[in-house]
């Protein structure tokens, strides 16, 4: 069978699956399709029109089928590899470059972490300070591993935030950065997104929360509700699969998985989805079962899983959550409780402007460490907001962000 005929038949899968999903209102929404590149700064161009070829196949394949894809990414190997030899100004050009190319292109880009390794130097974090300060691109820090937590790359993340929150209108900057652990490569989700290889690869992330609402709005119990949203998102994960390895066929590119996370995206809200099964509000008795219910469904799907493929809790990108975090409801101990048995960690999570350097670093410890004990991947993405303290609103003016009232830190 030729590759055309190949494609076509993927094609006629993905379209016939999607029937038995789940007879939901909406399909899921593709958050992104992420591709992974090994950039070579002298032919950096060449390569992203080369990638856009890609993702823009993709995309106009999901759309076919009825999946709005809302972003086309683009992640590279971590910076300092294709850095070296640069002065700052000469690195921060450079980058600056690769920003106006992305919005004028049309795509988002992450340049992978700073640090990997405990042992790798400090200073290219403070390159990524200057970097994300002066861009729009995504970046991380790698702050634990399979041989435990790095406690000097805990302490640059820590110190990188606070200066973010102080020195970047209304900390911003922050968003488009996280202190990763045990986040494996090809994660196509933002901001910890990098890879390790020949690149040529890409990976695909959900934005499902509206399938799960659905899913458990409809189901009188826990059990009922777990088969119900093997149901509603199986047939979509198969779905979304068929379109990508059809991708896979035509571009030579490989395809590394999805991550089955059920993103929220302000009134589609994942909080809403499980007060819709506890009938209670987030945070009350029967929250860890449900965010546990998601993740065991997530996980036993049978696709190619990439990424964290958990529940993910981003207080400020989730309009009941930001709410709940308002009232007191939830708190960073409720987050890392949760994440125990479930996606992301610590994620857009508002702080009081004050909170100092060794507070950000315990609470990034607490992460780092909850995630060697279980051997999973979690991430903070913090968010101090200089001259807010408990009690006050947040102010954020971005399209992704809903804004909260600030919690004191316990």
């Amino acid at each position: 069978m030729n590759k055309h005929r190949t494609a076509g038949a993927l094609l006629l899968l993905a379209s016939a699956l999607i029937p038995f999903a789940a007879q939901a209102a909406e399909k899921p929404k593709v958050r992104a399709v992420t591709a992974f590149v090994q950039l070579d700064r002298a032919r950096y161009r060449e390569q992203v029109q080369e990638t856009l070829v890609v993702l823009r196949r993709a995309k106009a394949v999901y759309e076919q089928v009825g999946y709005e894809v809302q972003s086309l990414r683009i992640s590279t190997q971590p910076f300092p590899q294709y850095t070296r030899g640069l002065t700052m100004d000469e690195i921060l050009t450079f980058f600056r470059e690769l920003d106006t190319l992305a919005k004028k292109e049309g795509f988002d880009a992450a340049i992978g972490p700073a640090m990997l390794r405990d042992q790798d130097d400090p200073l290219q974090a403070s390159l990524l300070g200057a970097i994300l300060q002066s861009t729009n691109l995504s970046g991380s820090l790698v702050v634990a591993g399979e041989d435990g937590v790095y406690w000097n790359a805990v302490r640059t993340a820590a110190g990188l935030i606070k200066h973010w929150s102080e020195n970047s209108p209304g900390g911003i900057t922050n968003f488009n950065f996280a202190a990763t652990a045990m986040v494996p490569p090809y994660t196509p989700f933002y901001p910890g997104s990098y890879h390790l290889g020949e690149g040529k690869r890409f990976a695909v992330a959900l934005q499902s929360a509206n399938v799960v609402a659905e899913a458990l709005a409809a189901s009188p119990d826990f059990e009922d509700a777990r088969d119900a949203l093997a149901v509603a998102l199986g047939g979509h994960a198969r779905a979304v699969e068929a379109i990508a390895l059809q991708i896979e066929q035509e571009t030579g590119w490989k395809y590394e998985g999805i991550d089955l996370s059920p993103a929220p995206l302000k009134d589609v809200s994942i909080g809403a989805a499980i007060e819709g099964l506890t009938r209670a509000r987030f945070g009350s008795v029967g929250t860890m079962t449900a965010a546990a219910l998601i993740t065991d469904v997530l996980r036993d799907l049978p696709v190619k899983h990439a990424g964290y493929s958990g529940l993910m809790v981003p207080v400020l990108e989730d309009a009941v959550l930001a709410q709940r975090w308002s009232e007191g409801t939830i708190s960073l101990d409720a987050l890392l409780a949760y994440s125990a048995v479930c996606g992301t960690g610590l994620d857009t999570v508002p702080l009081p402007g004050d909170v100092t350097v060794e507070q950000l670093e315990r609470i990034i410890g607490d992460m780092a460490s909850l995630a060697v004990k279980l051997r999973k991947p979690l991430s903070a993405r913090l968010m101090p907001v200089r001259g807010k303290k408990a009690g006050d609103k947040t102010e954020f003016n971005d399209p992704f962000l809903v804004n909260a009232e600030i919690q004191p830190l316990r």
